[in-house]
């Protein structure tokens, strides 16, 4: 009986993951229709004020609920403002650099990039262990490599990637940071939402600095929230896809292995691109924006395809052997 409490509990933490994963993927078609809606505003672009602006507010607005809410709780202490401030700073660069990249690159692009986190940790994991990784391993770092090359459109000759690919890869790097920063043994006993208030925070003060060093003007600070596009589109993206799949991904990720957590995460690009294939274009004539849906192109299907592919199979590899303590 005790067997399968516990296994009904596993498989609701891993039913939550989806749905977090369903919301996060909804949030890359969002912004980048938020962007187009920045830069009707403002048409000759505000660089790095732009990136700032369109992530800060989706961090900033949930912060009163979420203060509110742990108040409840009792104070938050100096391991969980530890923990919370590491994977805000994480999280934070990433989506600096992610948001920026989404400019130069399709929705799809960058969500399938940015979840090369998955396949990265298993390689610092083992170098951490000072073990190397079994050939299957290696197999899979090859189809990921083959797979960025396909989906980016990488050009053997130069030996370079367009900037909007380049900026999501590296942000999976600072996605990776993030997760294990939350699956750190240290941080063992810290509650959920005092983890999730201590990042917003964190990660709001990162983007007030980026924006008031990077702000023309006082006037340009006010001038989104006059249009009633950028408000609503601001509020879903604060509200469902990023404090819903926080909140989801700090509670329910620790009671699922590393291993688990990265296979289930490498849903959401899958979910991004079957999302874009009609959302934008309801998102244009609502707003008003040219974004057009993009296609199940022969690129993405290939390139996405090895890239979910080889996370499948790096996971599963893991999560066929014997448990371990977690790094």
């Amino acid at each position: 009986m005790a067997q399968d409490s516990k296994l009904s509990h596993h498989f609701r933490a891993i039913g939550m993951l989806l749905v977090a994963d369903m919301f996060a993927a909804l949030g890359f078609p969002l912004v980048k229709a938020l962007a187009l809606v920045h830069e009707g505003l403002f048409p000759a672009g505000r660089g790095w004020f732009e990136v700032a602006d369109l992530t800060g507010p989706r961090f900033l607005l949930p912060i009163p609920l979420l203060w509110w809410w742990q108040s409840r709780e009792g104070r938050v202490t100096a391991r969980e403002w530890l923990q919370g401030g590491a994977i805000g700073l994480f999280a934070s660069v990433g989506m600096i650099v992610l948001s920026d990249g989404l400019r130069f690159a399709t929705a799809s692009t960058s969500a399938f990039f940015a979840t090369l986190y998955a396949v990265f940790i298993p390689v610092w994991v083992a170098l951490w262990r000072r073990r190397m990784p079994g050939p299957l391993v290696w197999i899979s770092c090859l189809m990921v490599l083959t797979g960025v090359a396909v989906l980016g459109r990488f050009d053997w000759r130069h030996l370079a990637f367009g900037r909007g690919e380049l900026e999501a890869l590296l942000s999976a790097g600072f996605f990776m940071g993030q997760l294990l920063s939350l699956d750190h043994e240290g941080f063992r006993g810290n509650r959920p939402r005092a983890i999730t208030l201590t990042m917003f925070v964190t990660m709001s003060a990162v983007f007030a600095v980026v924006t008031a060093a990077s702000a023309p003007d006082l006037r340009s600070l006010a001038a989104p929230w006059t249009s009633p596009s950028w408000v609503v589109l601001t509020l879903v993206i604060a509200a469902a896809c990023t404090l819903a799949p926080c909140l989801m991904v700090n509670v329910w990720q620790p009671r699922v292995t590393a291993t688990e957590a990265g296979l289930i995460y490498a849903v959401e690009p899958v979910m991004n691109a079957v999302l874009v294939l009609f959302l934008p274009a309801w998102l244009s004539c609502w707003t008003g924006i040219g974004y057009p849906n993009e296609s199940a192109t022969l690129g993405l299907l290939v390139g996405g395809g090895l890239i979910t592919a080889a996370n499948v199979l790096v996971q599963s590899r893991r999560a066929a052997a014997p448990p371990s303590p977690p790094p």
